[in-house]
């Protein structure tokens, strides 16, 4: 149970350190403006991040809430070392990019916690809730370390939370995995084609 709350607190963390601190490094790394390119990649960030959960429901009929999590984080991964560590005009992008992957984590790790346990769901529920304190701590971990060290150097400090994230989606076992389907059964394409016969 204290392994998915940290997850929770992970998670956010990651989210808003992201989002917390991305204008700022365009700005100091790559000379954009705070209210013109730094303001749209962040809006962009949370714009994807919708999108993606959208697209997170229908991946999570079509595969295993594990593999979707590792598949997405390892994503997710590689976006923000793009940011961190590649020219401006990808860093621009890439940043936004990390919240279409981000955008699966909280549902994922909320209920592989909850098909963890066999009872007392609602106090777990609220436990887990109380990890968007991870919100609080990790964006301000961050600015300390980069007051200390360059931004650069901590915003590093996500590869820590991203990489016990992703350890979620090797020691998670859930009571009952999420159930699948084929892509045709999602759209109902083989009741069709069985209808016409």
């Amino acid at each position: 149970m204290q392994l998915f709350f940290l997850g929770i607190i992970a998670y956010v963390g990651t989210e808003q350190s992201l989002a917390d601190w991305m204008s700022q490094f365009l700005s100091t790394y790559h000379h954009f403006s705070p209210t013109r390119e730094g303001a749209r990649a962040v809006g962009q960030f949370w714009g994807l991040m919708s999108i993606g959960c959208v697209l997170g429901m229908v991946l999570l009929r079509l595969l295993d809430a594990k593999r979707v999590l590792a598949v997405f984080t390892t994503l997710a991964i590689g976006c923000v070392g793009l940011a961190l560590f590649g020219p401006a005009e990808v860093a621009l992008l890439a940043f936004p990019a990390s919240g279409f992957f981000l955008s699966v984590m909280w549902s994922i790790i909320f209920s592989l916690a909850l098909n963890s346990v066999r009872a007392h769901h609602g106090a777990f529920s609220g436990i887990l809730c109380t990890g968007i304190l991870g919100g609080a701590v990790v964006p301000l971990l961050v600015g300390m370390l980069g007051d200390h060290f360059g931004l650069r150097l901590a915003m590093l400090t996500v590869f820590a939370t991203f990489g016990f994230i992703l350890s979620v989606a090797w020691w998670a076992n859930p009571l009952i995995r999420n159930e699948t389907v084929g892509v045709l059964d999602l759209f109902n394409l083989r009741r069709r084609g069985n209808a016409h016969e």
